[in-house]
C-alpha cells in the first residue's frame, strides 16, 4: 500500500510539473466561490464541493482544459453568494482530480497556477463565468549586491519564524521547510508560508492582492510575528495550567498513597480524618464567602499544629461553632393569612392589636418577597401571655422559636460574645439562640428588657443597638466568631412590665404594644379554654372526672387572686386539679363538680376580703387608683385633721412626686377654703396627717393630687366620700385636673375591686376607647376639667361651694347618684 501511494504521489507531481512546464491561461473560465480559505499560486489542496452551481463549474472545467478560476467569499455564511459577495482577485487553478462522493457532494483536487483579477461576470447560472486578467508579480529587474543581501536577510528572516512557529506546536508539515529552503524567489516563498500557515480569510487575501514579491514577504513575516506572539502565550497559559494540575494530581496521589500506607498497617489517622470532616461540613453548611475563607483559613491553621496543643483546642471549638451555625438554613413563612389567624386564636384569647400586627406583616411578606423583620416590644403586666405569644407568633409564621433572658444581664461579652484570647471564651447569648433554634430566621424574644443592668464590665443595652436596628443588623459581629451574621431576617420580640426603665435609644427603635390586664369575665374566658384543659391534661384529668363551674372560676378570681394576669389562677386551678387527683388515685370514681361553695374546701380560706373603708361611705377616706407593674390597684388615701399650728405630715412611703402633689393639694384648698366651706383660719390651728396604705410598699406619681385633695376636703369639712367612687387624676395650683398615663389598666383595678364610677381628666376621654366594652358597659366615667367638678362627684351630701349669682353667694348643693336619678338626669360631666 506505502509503495502504491508513492507512486501515484509521484505520477501527481509529474503531472503538475508537466502543466507547469507549459500551459497557457484562457480569458473565459467557470469560476467556483469558496469559502473560509484563499488559494494561492502553485498550492495543492483538496476541496469539497456541494452547492449545485458550483457543481456545475467544476463539470464544466473538466469538459474543458479542466482550468477554473477561485474566489474567496468576504462572508462565509452566504449560500448563494453574488459578484458583491466575492473578493475581486484570486487563483487560477487546474483540476488534477475528481471524485463523487456517496451524499452527492464531490470532492477535487486542485493546484493553483497563477493570481488572477476578475473583470466582469459573463454568466450567473447555471454557473458563474467570468473574464478574468492574469496578475504577475513585479519585475524587481536588475538586482543590486546590496538589494540582494537584503532579500537574502528577509527570506532567511521568513524562514526562521516559520521553524519557531513549528516548535511552538503549529500543526504544519516539516516539509514545507524542507522547500522554504530550496526557494529563491521571495515571492514564491511568500505564497508557500501564507497557503500553510492557516491564517483567516482577511489576513490571507490582503498577503494574494499585493504584487511586490518583497512587499508579500514583510506581510507573512508580520503574520508569523503576530502568530509566535500568539503561540507563545498559548504555551505559557498551557504550561501553567499544566503545572497546577500536576501540583494537584501530584497532591491527590500522594495523599491516596498516604491513606492506602496507613490503611494496610492498621494505623488510622483520627486527626486527619477529623480535618477532613471539618472541611466537609464547611462546603456542606453553605457560608458565605468571607466566612468560608476565614473558615478555611483557621482549618489549616489545625492541621499544622500539635493535636494536644491549648490552641488547638481553641481552634477546634472555633470550628465546630462555625459550622453548626445555621449560616444558610432558613424556614418557609406561613403566608396563609387565615391559618395564621386561626393559629393565633387557637393560643390566646383576646389581644387583637397583637393579631393584627401580625397578619399585617404576613400580608405584606406575601406581597414583597424580601423585607427585614419587624421589631415589637410587648409592654405589660406579669402574667398576661407576653411570652407565650411570642410562642404563638412563631408557630402561626411557621419559624422556630428561641428566647433570651434579659434580666440581670449586665456584661456587655452576654450579647457581643467574648474574644478568642480569654480562656473559656465563647459566643454571645443572640449566636447561642441562633445556633439553638438551627435557623437563621427565627422568632427571637427578649425577654424582661426592661431589667437590663450595667457596671464597668460594659452597657448590654448599647450592645443591643446594633443587634435591633434593622438597619445595621444586617452585618452582626460576633466577638468570638469575628465574622459578619445577617440578623436583618429574624423576628425579634422584646417584652417589658414597664417602658420607663428600657434606655430611650433602644426604646425608640421598638414598636411598642401594649398588653394590659384581663376583665373578670376574660379571665373566666381564658380559663376554661385554655388554663382548666391544659391542667387537667397536666395532671391526667378528663372531663368526666372534673367540671369547674363559671361561678366557681369567679369566685377563685375574686376572693384568691388579685391580679392583672393569670398566674395566681393557674396556680389555684392547678391546686384543685392536684387535690382532684389525689382523690382518683386514691380510687374515687365519683365526677367531681366544682362550684363557688366548693372553693373553699379546696383552697382554703378566702385572700381577698373588700377593705372595711369601702363597705360604707367615710370621711377623709377617698378612693383612688394606681398604676403598677402588675397592672392596676385600688389604692385608699386617709387624711385626718388634728389641732396644731398647720403642719402637714405625709406617711405611707411616698416618692418625692406624691409628696409634692399631696402639698398642692393643700394649697388649692387653702385658696378656696371660703368657697369650699372650710374655716379660713384652719391652716393655722390645724394639723393635717396624710396616709397611703399599705405603708410598706413605694409609691410614687402625680395622679394621685385629686383624691388627696378630696379626702383633705373630707376631712376638713366632714363630709363623707362616695365609697362607690374612684378617682384618678393630677391637681395644680389652680385646681385644673390634668391628664394621667394607664388609665386602661387603672379602669380594670376599679373593676375589679367591684367599683362602677370613675372620675378621670377630660383629657383622657380619648383614651376609653382603649378599655374593652364589657367594663366600659358596666362602670360610669366622668371627665373633670377641675378639681370644683371632681368634689361635686366624690363627696356624699353638700359641700359648700359658694357661686357669685347676680351679686349674691349661693350655696350649691353637689348631687350624688341618688339624687341625680331622683331628678331624672345624669350628673354633669358623665360620659357613659
Amino acid at each position: 500500500m506505502a509503495e502504491t501511494g508513492d507512486s501515484e504521489t509521484a505520477a501527481v507531481k509529474e503531472e503538475i510539473k508537466a502543466i507547469q512546464d507549459d500551459f497557457t491561461i484562457p480569458d473565459i473560465l467557470p469560476l467556483l466561490p469558496v469559502r473560509d480559505i484563499v488559494v494561492f499560486p502553485f498550492m495543492i489542496l483538496p476541496l469539497f464541493v456541494g452547492r449545485e452551481n458550483s457543481i456545475n463549474a467544476v463539470n464544466q472545467a473538466l469538459a474543458g482544459d479542466r482550468i477554473m478560476m477561485l474566489a474567496a467569499q468576504k462572508d462565509a455564511g452566504v449560500d448563494n453568494p453574488t459578484s458583491k459577495d466575492l473578493f475581486e482577485i484570486g487563483s487560477v487553478v487546474m483540476v488534477i482530480r475528481m471524485l463523487k462522493l456517496p451524499d452527492g457532494r464531490i470532492k477535487i483536487l486542485v493546484q493553483g497556477l497563477a493570481k488572477a483579477r476578475i473583470d466582469e461576470y459573463q454568466q450567473t447560472d447555471p454557473y458563474f463565468k467570468v473574464k478574468i486578467t492574469r496578475i504577475d508579480d513585479e519585475d524587481m529587474g536588475k538586482v543590486t549586491s546590496k538589494e540582494s543581501l537584503s532579500i537574502e536577510a528577509a527570506m532567511r528572516n521568513v524562514r526562521g519564524q516559520m521553524e519557531k512557529v513549528i516548535n511552538l506546536g503549529k500543526q504544519i508539515s516539516p516539509d514545507i521547510l524542507v522547500i522554504a529552503e530550496n526557494l529563491d524567489d521571495p515571492g514564491k516563498l511568500a505564497d508557500l508560508v501564507a497557503a500553510n500557515l492557516g491564517l483567516k480569510v482577511d489576513d490571507a487575501q490582503k498577503a494574494l492582492e499585493l504584487v511586490s514579491p518583497m512587499a508579500r514577504l514583510k506581510k507573512v513575516s508580520d503574520l508569523l510575528g503576530r502568530e509566535i506572539e500568539l503561540l507563545g502565550m498559548q504555551q505559557k497559559i498551557q504550561n501553567a495550567a499544566q503545572e497546577e494540575m500536576t501540583k494537584t494530581q501530584r497532591e491527590y496521589y500522594l495523599r491516596e498513597q498516604l491513606k492506602a500506607i496507613q490503611k494496610e498497617l492498621g494505623d488510622i489517622d483520627d486527626r486527619q480524618q477529623e480535618i477532613n470532616e471539618f472541611r466537609d461540613k464547611i462546603l456542606k453548611s453553605k457560608m458565605p464567602k468571607e466566612v468560608e475563607t476565614e473558615a478555611i483559613k483557621q482549618l489549616d491553621r489545625l492541621q499544622k499544629m500539635h493535636s494536644e496543643s491549648a490552641e488547638a483546642t481553641t481552634v477546634r471549638t472555633y470550628l465546630e461553632w462555625m459550622v453548626e451555625v445555621p449560616w444558610s438554613i432558613a424556614t418557609k413563612d406561613n403566608l396563609d393569612l387565615k391559618a395564621a389567624r386561626k393559629a393565633l386564636d387557637e393560643d390566646h384569647y383576646d389581644l387583637e392589636k397583637v393579631k393584627e400586627r401580625m397578619i399585617e406583616y404576613l400580608a405584606v411578606r406575601k406581597l414583597k418577597n424580601k423585607m427585614k423583620g419587624p421589631l415589637l416590644c410587648f409592654v405589660g403586666p406579669p402574667g398576661v401571655g407576653k411570652t407565650s405569644l411570642g410562642q404563638s407568633v412563631a408557630r402561626a409564621l411557621g419559624r422556630k422559636f428561641t428566647r433570651m433572658s434579659l434580666g440581670g444581664v449586665r456584661d456587655e461579652a452576654e450579647i457581643r460574645g467574648h474574644r478568642r484570647t480569654y480562656i473559656g471564651s465563647m459566643p454571645g447569648r443572640i449566636m447561642q439562640g441562633i445556633k439553638q433554634a438551627g435557623s437563621s430566621n427565627p422568632v427571637f424574644m427578649l425577654d424582661e428588657i426592661d431589667k437590663l443592668g450595667s457596671d464597668f464590665r460594659g452597657d448590654p443595652s448599647s450592645a443591643l443597638l446594633e443587634v435591633l436596628d434593622p438597619a445595621q443588623n444586617n452585618a452582626f459581629v460576633d466577638h468570638y466568631l469575628g465574622v459578619p451574621f445577617d440578623l436583618s431576617n429574624i423576628m425579634f420580640i422584646t417584652t417589658a412590665n414597664m417602658m420607663d426603665t428600657i434606655p430611650p435609644p433602644l426604646l425608640d427603635r421598638m414598636e411598642v404594644i401594649r398588653i394590659a390586664g384581663y376583665t373578670e369575665e376574660e379571665k373566666v374566658n381564658i380559663a376554661k379554654r385554655y388554663i382548666v384543659p391544659r391542667q387537667m391534661d397536666e395532671h391526667g384529668l378528663s372531663a368526666k372526672k372534673l367540671n369547674i363551674s363559671d361561678e366557681a372560676l369567679k369566685g377563685i378570681i375574686q376572693q384568691y387572686t388579685r391580679e392583672a394576669g393569670l398566674r395566681n389562677l393557674e396556680r389555684n386551678i392547678a391546686t384543685i386539679c392536684r387535690k382532684v387527683a389525689k382523690e382518683v388515685a386514691s380510687g374515687s370514681e365519683k365526677a367531681f363538680k366544682i362550684v363557688s361553695r366548693d372553693i373553699k374546701k379546696y383552697l382554703g380560706v378566702r385572700v381577698f376580703t373588700s377593705e372595711p373603708e369601702q363597705e360604707r361611705n367615710m370621711v377623709g377616706v377617698a378612693t383612688g387608683v394606681a398604676w403598677t407593674q402588675a397592672g392596676g390597684e385600688v389604692m385608699l388615701v386617709e387624711a385626718t385633721p388634728m389641732r396644731g399650728n398647720g403642719k402637714l405630715t405625709l406617711t405611707g412611703k411616698l416618692g418625692d412626686v406624691m409628696k409634692e402633689s399631696a402639698q398642692a393639694a393643700l394649697t388649692w384648698v387653702r385658696s378656696r377654703a371660703k368657697r369650699l366651706g372650710v374655716p379660713e383660719d384652719f391652716a393655722n390651728n390645724t394639723d393635717i396627717h396624710i396616709h397611703v396604705p399599705a405603708g410598706a410598699i413605694p409609691k410614687d406619681g402625680p395622679s394621685a393630687g385629686i383624691t388627696i385633695a378630696v379626702a383633705i376636703l373630707s376631712a376638713l369639712t366632714g363630709v363623707a366620700v362616695r365609697k362607690d367612687v374612684t378617682m384618678t387624676g393630677e391637681i395644680t395650683l389652680r385646681g385644673r385636673v390634668l391628664p394621667i398615663g394607664g388609665l386602661k389598666e387603672k379602669a380594670l383595678a376599679a373593676n375589679r375591686a367591684g367599683i362602677n364610677e370613675m372620675i378621670i381628666p377630660f383629657e383622657n376621654e380619648k383614651d376609653l376607647e382603649e378599655i374593652p366594652d364589657i367594663v366600659r358597659k358596666k362602670m360610669t366615667f366622668h371627665s373633670a376639667k377641675s378639681a370644683d367638678q371632681v368634689m361635686e362627684w366624690a363627696l356624699v351630701r353638700k359641700a359648700v361651694v359658694k357661686k357669685k349669682t347676680g351679686g349674691k353667694t349661693a350655696k350649691k348643693k353637689a348631687p350624688g347618684k341618688k339624687a341625680a336619678k331622683k331628678a331624672g338626669k345624669k350628673p354633669k360631666g358623665r360620659t357613659r
